[in-house]
């Protein structure tokens, strides 16, 4: 059986962990360069956030490809594979505009709303469902295995954030 409460909670205790750094966050804070990346505090914040938009997006294709035999979410794990430079070189770019552009208000409301909505799919979903498969492409992130279950993403999205939370600088 699954752990859907934990992955629920962890969830949530990161989108509380949001909300207080970005509302104990000083203008001059937020411009300051992280610790490990090319991001400023406030750029590395959005990256964070990305995180769970990419869970949310993810999603249909995983319920898709688990539903397919094993070799075609292979190969587009391949294709995926491939392109790694110039996802890097989007992820990267992304994330410096989405943190100048995207207001810190607007930020801390669309992590509510994306972990709230993850949240809820989480609740309805059987476990047949949280355990549908599919391959994943490693080299775009760490966090990445070879083959995740619908579950495994769910908590994907909180492995990213707690990894970049330690990268701030605030």
């Amino acid at each position: 059986m699954l752990d859907r409460p934990a992955v629920f909670n962890e969830m949530e205790q990161a989108r509380t962990t949001f909300h207080e750094l970005m509302n104990e966050a000083s203008g001059a804070g937020l411009r300051r360069r992280s610790n490990g990346t090319r991001w400023t505090n406030r750029q590395l914040l959005f990256h964070m956030l990305f995180g769970y938009l990419v869970v949310r997006t993810l999603m249909p294709l995983v319920h898709a490809f688990g539903k397919l035999p094993p070799a075609w979410s292979r190969r587009f794990a391949a294709v995926l594979d491939a392109g790694r430079r110039p996802f890097h070189l989007i992820n990267y770019l992304g994330s410096c505009g989405g943190g100048q552009v995207v207001p810190t208000r607007a930020m801390t409301a669309l992590m509510d709303r994306t972990v709230h909505a993850l949240q809820r799919k989480l609740s309805s979903k059987t476990e047949l469902t949280l355990a549908l498969t599919m391959h994943f492409p490693t080299s775009w992130d760490p966090y990445f295995r070879d083959t995740m279950r619908v579950y495994d993403v769910y908590h994907y999205g909180t492995q990213h954030f707690d990894h970049h939370r330690k990268q701030l600088t605030l």
